[in-house]
């Protein structure tokens, strides 16, 4: 599978996780983790690592009412020599900004980010 389909694919899975790691509507701190519109990723960053790395490195990144990265932690990886290159990839990341009641809203979501290599 070469990297271009794998980004499509992720863009892909980005977009349904917001749905899928809802908890509750809103935290403490303003931000949403339940939507009625979840964010799409208009444009993506494919991670720089080495040509033989593989693993898997989930970000958890929260999306600002315009569609910017405001914040990205890696919440798990199989692979920790991945993590940086996934985290410089989605910080990259520009999205069209979730809504809650027809407006923009902050969101948080889970961005997994698999590395295969050249297999």
């Amino acid at each position: 599978m070469n990297m271009k389909s794998s980004f499509t694919k992720l863009a892909l899975i980005a977009s349904l996780l917001g749905a899928a790691s809802a908890l509750s509507a809103q935290s403490a701190d303003g931000i949403f983790t339940k939507v009625d519109e979840n964010p799409v990723p208009v444009r993506t960053v494919a991670p720089k690592a080495s040509s033989d790395a593989t693993g898997l490195v989930a970000v958890v990144c929260v999306i600002d009412e315009d569609g910017k990265v405001m914040q990205a932690d890696v919440s798990k990886s199989t692979n920790g020599e991945l993590d940086k290159s996934a985290l410089e990839a989605v910080k990259g990341w520009s999205f069209k900004p979730a809504k809650k009641d027809g407006k923009a809203v902050k969101v948080r979501i889970t961005i997994p980010m698999r590395f295969e290599g050249n297999a």
